[in-house]
């Protein structure tokens, strides 16, 4: 059995502890190759992801160190793309913290209601 590349926030079972990581499968057996080949299995997992109460300055260094570690990962595509499909609610995947995936699946999600309503559709007019 293949180990997930870092683990996500979910609540533990083996601690018994809620709030401490625990490991996290892939979603769908397909998912499971691209974690054997990410360079973050060979980095501690709480790099990518916050202790509670970490200050603003030392989240946003953290976050960058585990960007700066996605940067070189040969699946960094595949793997923000596992947390974009879970969706992922916690931590670095992929190069993209959280908050900057919310972005891209609200995003995903404007350009999808855009091409259900077709290319003759008109825009709503602002008020005002």
């Amino acid at each position: 059995m293949q180990h997930p590349p870092h683990q996500s926030l979910q609540v533990a079972t083996v601690h018994g502890v809620r709030g401490i990581p625990g490991p996290r499968t892939p979603a769908r057996e397909e998912d499971g190759p691209w974690h054997a080949e990410a360079v973050c299995r060979r980095d501690e997992a709480g790099l990518f992801f916050a202790p509670s109460k970490e200050p603003t300055a030392a989240r946003l260094a953290r976050e960058e160190a585990a960007k700066r570690v996605c940067a070189r990962c040969p699946v960094m595509v595949a793997c923000r793309e596992h947390a974009l499909l879970q969706p992922e609610p916690y931590g670095v995947w992929g190069g993209l913290t959280a908050a900057e995936r919310r972005v891209v699946l609200a995003r995903r999600r404007r350009r999808a209601a855009e091409l259900r309503q077709g290319p003759g559709a008109e825009p709503i007019a602002a008020a005002g």
